[in-house]
């Protein structure tokens, strides 16, 4: 009897459970999770907010819809969990990058910017789920949250790096204002990129560097920071 019941159950796994599901069983945890996350990265890109579905993240990730369920229960968690893998995604680039760049204040600034433009955090399925969380973050807490924090640690360095630019180079400027205009300036060109008018990478790098330019002119050329 107790046999008969363990064939039962494996044959209704088996008959729940897709081929591909099968072939990926032992799979990490957090490596099935990840696969689900891409997938969701991916529909945001596709087919906005919206039209993101369960079914449609299941199909992407080659995986069935009861391991999505097993997973994460609900869209809502699925979304909050790619929306968090993204932002500490952006937050570890951004903060190796600075990092990276040394002692020097117009060094970590150059980082930063760049670091905003690298090709890791740029691509165009990943700038096309942020701005679908930008558009639902109004009448969604948690997702303001979310983005809100990341936002006012980026903005705080941000600030840090000019407020000492300014001392160094005794810049007439304002600190907190300009940063929310570089901030905006970045956000902006986020949007092109995405929007896809034509807007390389490459270029809106160049022009983010021509605004620091225009801002730190003792400290950074187009070239780079200044050495000394």
């Amino acid at each position: 009897m107790k046999s008969t019941n363990v064939h039962s159950d494996a044959g209704a796994l088996a008959d729940a459970t897709a081929p591909g599901d099968r072939r990926t069983r032992k799979a990490s945890k957090e490596t099935r999770q990840q696969q689900l996350i891409e997938a969701t990265i991916d529909s945001l890109a596709k087919r906005g907010y919206a039209e993101t579905t369960l079914a449609n993240v299941a199909d992407g990730a080659g995986l069935s819809r009861g391991i999505v369920n097993f997973h994460f229960e609900s869209k809502e968690r699925l979304l909050v969990a790619t929306l968090q893998s993204m932002a500490d995604e952006y937050s570890t680039h951004w903060m190796a990058a600075y990092e990276k760049a040394g002692p020097s204040l117009a060094a970590k600034l150059w980082a930063l910017v760049a670091a905003d433009f690298d090709r890791r955090i740029t691509t165009r399925r990943k700038l096309a789920a942020w701005c679908a969380f930008w558009g639902e973050a109004k009448s969604r807490p948690t997702y303001q949250a979310l983005c809100g924090a990341r936002d006012a640690r980026y903005q705080q360095l941000f600030e840090d790096l000019i407020v000492g630019l300014k001392a160094e180079g005794g810049y007439a400027l304002e600190p907190r204002s300009t940063t929310l205009a570089l901030c905006a300036t970045l956000e902006g060109l986020w949007w092109r990129l995405m929007m896809s008018d034509g807007l390389t990478r490459e270029d809106a790098h160049a022009a983010a560097i021509e605004f620091l330019v225009g801002l730190f002119p003792q400290h950074i050329t187009r070239e780079g920071p200044n050495k000394a």
